[in-house]
């Protein structure tokens, strides 16, 4: 089958390696450039997503306030749902972005996917062995492509139809599982491995449970099935991401203070870390919900799980992907400028890797809490490094490992 410029890279969950082409725009025909555009265009967002991870994890507390204690705050959630929301994008990638591969093409693709996802549990569950103290995200990852797969064949509109129901009906179902959880957790099969993330944590009381995660990744698949080059289709996606942006940001907002009470119990929980409830419409600065209420359903702060939460980071995940598309393509001089963060997104699965084993190596245990200037040293040393391997291989370290283990793919039949 016929690949578009568009399917020819970006094909790991959380990294995806460029081609030639899109390594190289100046020498990719001129009939192609705007399908490079949108590559290039992905990778800048996960360049940005990737330095979002280092905020969160290595940046000031943004419980300290001020200028760069807010910026923190944009960072915390809302970089990890970037990652979530663009591993949607890798998975169309992987399996025909406009048009779904059939045949041998579509099996050899479904079991790359699937050897992906396989090798990302592996991996998450090593890091979070390792004793990191960064919640690390991969095994989650590797759960969520097994989980979406089978939805690779429809198209845009049936995926976005998806996305909205199941973020409008999981948080609550969430709720009620969680609540029925035994006090002291699951034990057994259900928590193995020790010491990482078992079945029960990765689904339902992990950081990121795929419960309430995999409508960020089925809101990248619908948008990778649409037209991106065309300057209407960017505009509308930008429109939406405001919109959903608003209605969860402001949805909170108005639910907090108009529902009786809902305030009130919030901050009676104490889950509060340095921040009031009130701003639990948009920050976790205040705390996280711990199921005690149904008013924790009513906050749009990341990692809280909610309907507002999602619908929140997921227009903030589109309007940075159309932002980022539309940037490149449109301004070359800005795509020359932008290129070691492009690096970095070329190789995100890499440069994530690398930042969890520089926090174990530096024996950095607050999380986060560092000086600014030791977030500014991992971003400068993530791009010279990215920059300067990209001038020389295709893909990224660990994303040309994981090119190796799929080509196991190819003995489907």
């Amino acid at each position: 089958m016929t690949h578009n410029a568009d399917d020819t890279a970006l094909t790991v969950p959380v990294g995806a390696p460029s081609g030639a082409a899109e390594n190289h725009p100046s020498k990719a025909p001129e009939s192609r450039r705007v399908p490079v555009g949108r590559l290039i265009g992905v990778d800048l967002a996960r360049g940005l997503a990737v330095f979002g991870m280092y905020a969160a994890h290595v940046g000031p507390d943004p419980s300290r306030g001020g200028v760069t204690g807010h910026l923190m705050e944009l960072a915390h959630g809302r970089a990890s749902a970037l990652f979530a929301f663009l591993a949607g994008f890798s998975i169309m990638l992987i399996t025909g972005r406009r048009t779904p591969k059939t045949g041998l093409a579509g099996r050899q693709a479904v079991a790359k996917v699937v050897i992906r996802a396989l090798v990302l549990l592996v991996l998450g569950t090593a890091l979070t062995m390792s004793g990191t103290p960064v919640e690390v995200i991969l095994a989650f990852y590797g759960l969520y492509f097994l989980l979406v797969l089978p939805l690779y064949r429809l198209g845009a509109r049936p995926l976005a139809v998806i996305a909205a129901a199941s973020a409008l009906v999981l948080p609550q179902l969430l709720y009620v599982i969680q609540y029925a959880l035994p006090a002291d957790g699951a034990d057994g099969v259900w928590a193995w491995p020790a010491y990482a993330d078992g079945i029960v944590s990765l689904l339902f009381t992990g950081s990121y449970p795929a419960l309430t995660w995999i409508p960020f990744v089925i809101a990248g698949m619908a948008v990778a099935r649409l037209d991106l080059a065309a300057t209407v289709v960017r505009t509308r996606l930008a429109i939406t991401g405001v919109c959903l942006a608003v209605l969860g940001y402001g949805g909170s907002w108005l639910a907090l203070n108009l529902v009786p009470g809902a305030l009130s119990k919030l901050s009676a929980g104490g889950w509060g870390e340095g921040g009031s409830a009130a701003s639990a419409w948009w920050s976790d600065a205040w705390g996280y919900p711990d199921g005690s209420t149904p008013a924790g359903l009513l906050v749009a702060s990341p990692h809280s799980e909610t309907t507002f939460s999602i619908l929140a980071n997921t227009g903030v995940a589109i309007v940075v992907l159309a932002a980022c598309v539309a940037a490149v393509d449109a301004v070359p001089r800005f795509r020359r400028l932008a290129r070691p963060v492009i690096a970095v997104g070329s190789m995100s699965l890499t440069a994530y890797v690398l930042h969890v084993v520089g926090i174990q190596f530096l024996g950095i245990e607050e999380l986060p809490g560092s000086p600014l200037y030791v977030l500014l040293g991992f971003i400068v040393a993530v791009m010279v490094f990215a920059t300067l391997w990209s001038r020389f291989f295709r893909r990224g370290p660990l994303e040309w490992l994981l090119a190796q283990a799929t080509r196991a793919a190819e003995v489907v039949r």
